[in-house]
C-alpha cells in the first residue's frame, strides 16, 4: 500500500473513529465538517481504504488534537512525508535503495517506545557494530555492489539512534546461546561485537537475555520475533516476523497475546539479565 500495511492502515482508522466518538461527532457530521463524503470517513475508519497524510491532518483538527507528538504518531501511521514527521522520515535518503517492507519496519522502530525480540541467529540489528554489519549484509546478500553494501550498512547504524532518543527506544532482547557462538565476520569481528553487547547492556533501557543451549527445547524454536509497542496510541502493539524477502505484521489480539506470553516465557527460561552479561563476556574473552 502507499501509505503503509494494512496493519497501520486498520489500526489508524481505529484511532480516529475512537477520538471522533471522544468529540461526540457521527461520521455523517464529520464529513459535512470538512467536506467530505461520508463513505470516505467511513473507509478509513474501517482500515478499507487508506489515509493520505493530509487527510489525517483534516481530521486531527476536526477533532482538536493539538498534541504535536501525538498528531506526528498518527501522520506516521499514515506515511507523512512532511514537515512534521522530518525527524522521523531520514530513510527516505535511501528509497532507491530500501523495498517498501524494510522502510515500512524502519518508519514503526522509529516511532515505537518498546521493542521486545527474540533472536535466533544473529545479533538485532540495533546492537551490531558496524563490521558486523557489514558482514552479516554481505552473507545474506551476496554479490552485492560494494557501495550498496556501504549505504545499507549506514541505514542499519542509524537505526541505533532509537537508543539514544529522548526519550530513549526500550529494547528487550532474548538471545538464543547460537547468536554468541556464530562467528559472523570471524572470530575477531565477533569477538568485539559480544564487547559490544556487554557495553550496550549496561545502559538502563537496554536488557539483554541469553536463551543458553542448556535450557533445551523453547517455544523460539518456531523462529524469531519482534513486538513493537508504541506511545498514546492504545492497543497498537504489532508482532513482526521476519522472511528472506518479506515481514509478516501481526495485529489480532489473539496473536499478540500469544506473542507476548511467548516472549514472557522465553525470559523465565532464560538466564537473568545480570547472569547473562557474565555469559557473554565470557564468550567473549575466549573469542
Amino acid at each position: 500500500m502507499k501509505y503503509g500495511p494494512a496493519v497501520r492502515r486498520r489500526k489508524l482508522g481505529a484511532e480516529l473513529r475512537a477520538l471522533r466518538d471522544r468529540a461526540g461527532l457521527t461520521s455523517g457530521e464529520v464529513a459535512q465538517l470538512v467536506g467530505w463524503h461520508q463513505s470516505k470517513v467511513s473507509r478509513i475508519e474501517t482500515g478499507a481504504s487508506s489515509a493520505k497524510p493530509a487527510d489525517v491532518g483534516v481530521l486531527l483538527d476536526a477533532y482538536e488534537v493539538r498534541d504535536p507528538q501525538r498528531r506526528a504518531l498518527f501522520e506516521a501511521l499514515a506515511g507523512a512525508d512532511g514537515d512534521g514527521a522530518a525527524r522521523h522520515q531520514w530513510w527516505h535518503a535511501y528509497k532507491g535503495l530500501l523495498p517498501p517492507e524494510y522502510r515500512d519496519f524502519i518508519s514503526l522502530e522509529s516511532q515505537a517506545c518498546r521493542v521486545r525480540t527474540l533472536e535466533t541467529a544473529v545479533v538485532p540489528g540495533l546492537l551490531q557494530t558496524p563490521e558486523y554489519a557489514r558482514a552479516v549484509t554481505r552473507a545474506a546478500l551476496d554479490g552485492l555492489p560494494e557501495g550498496q553494501v556501504d549505504e545499507l550498512v549506514q541505514v542499519r547504524l542509524a537505526r541505533q539512534d532509537v537508543l539514544r532518543g529522548d526519550p530513549p527506544l526500550e529494547l528487550s532482547a532474548v538471545l538464543d546461546e547460537a547468536v554468541l557462538r556464530r562467528p559472523v565476520g570471524g572470530y575477531g569481528v565477533m569477538g568485539r561485537q559480544l564487547r559490544r553487547l556487554v557495553e550496550v547492556a549496561q545502559l538502563p533501557h537496554v536488557s539483554l537475555q541469553v536463551l543458553p543451549f542448556a535450557a533445551g527445547g523453547h517455544v523460539g524454536l518456531t523462529g524469531p520475533f519482534l513486538i513493537f509497542s508504541f506511545p498514546n496510541i492504545a492497543d497498537l502493539d504489532v508482532v513482526v516476523l521476519d522472511h528472506l524477502t518479506s515481514s509478516l505484521y501481526l495485529e489480532r489480539k489473539e496473536d499478540l497475546k500469544a506473542y507476548t506470553e511467548a516472549f514472557n516465557s522465553l525470559q523465565e527460561q532464560a538466564l537473568s539479565a545480570e547472569d547473562s552479561l557474565e555469559y557473554i563476556a565470557g564468550i567473549g574473552d575466549g573469542a
